[in-house]
């Protein structure tokens, strides 16, 4: 089957109303606030030159950010602002989606408004000023009727280039809870839907040209003054709010809302929750692609109700514990840890996706290495790979404390590509996960740990406080516990990470239900 004819472009279709709606709204509130803010600054620091230079440098230093970072450093900052508004004022809000993703992109979208306005301003030719001044005009008077139509070519340029700045990077925006266009991509990549990845960026980038050429055309009615393609380009910007705000229209409440990190498992996990919920006649969808920190600041602040995370995962980031304690106890310390903040443990799901030291099978039958202790002996002539997050990790510090590893190098990427790279001899070493399907696939081998320098990581299911007493909720869910082995989910996981219809999400979570109810 071509590419073009894949039934999942279908699918992909039929998320677009969601995805594009939320891309607009959120974009065109950025680029509507960058320009509130950074037009008026334009204007006061435009013969200022100490001022003009500090905001300059200002607006230059933020884009120099990547755009994954900035969105990521709103949302701890709000929800510190959250915390104390609520405690100073009884007024909270939610820190989750919109509002990080609107105030970050407002000031990604500063740096060319604020130098295109400033430069087009300070063009102007003296003179032409200063006959404005011989004629009686006052200055608020020359800057509305000379100043500012003179230099409106130079600043509608500016803002044309944060349009479209910011209609890219709003596509960063899923990890933080916003729905985008990046959806599409972070779910493509995660689960090898090129489908999907495809679709995101072809959307994105239709969206921005479109922006850009209605933009365009109320510059070019400014500027020639006429009210027809001015009218034309603003009638244009307004259909495209409306026709992304029509469905949401006649929505219903989406109900229970079920969060899911960035990689295929969970992916698949969200998708087995959400249709358990709807079978039980509880209205649900997921919200998926979360980063790992996010997810559970969503959860603790209610913005989504339950995922599913992993014991070792939070008993080092959120406990910030590095102490290893037998499974059993580590999940009663963490429930009761959990228990304090509201949030309910729910249960175990049956299986474990701990980190692992992965290797070729046949490299590891030729140098006779079982463990990572037998492979601390080559390690120096070795290269290792992890995802983006691993050598910053408790597990990476225990791991070398345990066995004295030291690598020749070690480089990061995207998880799924780490097997394919460790299968073609890229990297030696990768840092994997026991319930991946991959590690069969490409023939690898997971390494064991002896010495235990890795917690547990018993997939369990999370609840919200305000689901704390939610019976049906939790009968809904409660057929799940403790029914998926290992051996059952890196099946299903070896099927998400196939390349057709079968291997989406929703098609993954229902063969995975049929093979445990």
């Amino acid at each position: 089957m071509s590419l073009f004819g894949d039934p999942r472009w279908g699918e992909a279709l039929a998320h677009l109303p969601d995805y594009l709606g939320n891309h607009v709204r959120v974009s065109l509130a950025a680029l509507a606030l960058g320009l509130a803010v950074s037009l008026p600054l334009a204007i006061l620091t435009r013969n200022r030159r100490a001022p003009r230079a500090i905001l300059l440098a200002l607006a230059s230093i933020v884009q120099t950010v990547p755009g994954l970072a900035l969105l990521a450093l709103f949302y701890p900052l709000l929800l510190l602002v959250a915390s104390v508004t609520l405690a100073w004022f009884g007024v909270s809000f939610s820190a989750f989606g919109f509002l990080p993703a609107m105030l970050a992109l407002a000031l990604y979208s500063m740096l060319p408004v604020l130098r295109n306005g400033i430069t087009g301003l300070n063009g102007i030719d003296p003179a032409l000023i200063e006959a404005a001044k011989g004629v009686g005009m006052t200055a608020r008077q020359s800057l509305v009727t000379v100043e500012l139509p003179l230099a409106l070519p130079v600043m509608m340029a500016g803002i044309r280039t944060a349009a479209v700045w910011v209609i890219g990077t709003a596509t960063l925006s899923t990890p933080i809870g916003q729905t985008s266009l990046g959806n599409y991509i972070f779910a493509g990549l995660q689960t090898q839907n090129w489908v999907f990845v495809l679709f995101g960026c072809f959307a994105s980038a239709l969206l921005a040209l479109a922006v850009d050429q209605l933009l365009g055309l109320i510059e070019s009615g400014l500027r020639r003054r006429s009210r027809l393609r001015t009218g034309l380009g603003a009638a244009g910007i307004a259909v495209l709010v409306a026709a992304t705000l029509v469905p949401t229209m006649g929505r219903s409440s989406q109900g229970y809302v079920v969060g899911a990190k960035t990689f295929a498992e969970q992916y698949v996990l969200s998708a087995l929750l959400r249709d358990r919920l709807q079978a039980a006649g509880l209205p649900a969808t997921a919200r998926s692609g979360l980063g790992s920190s996010v997810i559970f600041g969503a959860l603790k602040a209610g913005d989504i109700d339950l995922y599913i995370d992993y014991s070792g995962t939070l008993w080092a980031n959120q406990l910030h514990r590095t102490d290893i304690k037998p499974r059993a106890e580590l999940l009663a310390e963490l429930k009761a840890s959990l228990a304090k903040d509201n949030i309910t443990l729910l249960g175990e799901l049956g299986f474990e996706n701990a980190y692992t030291l992965v290797i070729p099978k046949k490299r590891a039958e030729a140098l006779h290495i079982r463990t990572i202790a037998d492979l601390a002996a080559y390690a120096s002539t070795l290269s290792i790979a992890g995802d983006y997050e691993f050598f910053s990790r408790p597990e990476w510090a225990a791991l070398q404390k345990a066995y004295g590893l030291s690598f020749k190098a070690q480089r990061q990427m995207q998880p799924d590509f780490m097997y394919a790279a460790v299968a073609s001899g890229e990297v030696d070493v990768i840092a994997g996960y026991t319930s991946d399907g991959l590690i069969a696939k490409y023939d690898l081998v997971a390494l064991d740990d002896p010495r235990h320098a890795i917690p547990p990581y018993d997939a369990i299911l999370l609840l919200a406080p305000k689901r704390a007493g939610d019976k049906r909720l939790q009968a809904a869910l409660e057929p799940l516990l403790g029914k998926i082995d290992i051996a059952t989910m890196r099946e299903a996981n070896l099927r998400a990470s196939g390349n057709d219809a079968n291997s989406s999400p929703d098609a993954v979570a229902k063969w995975l239900w049929g093979k445990i109810r």
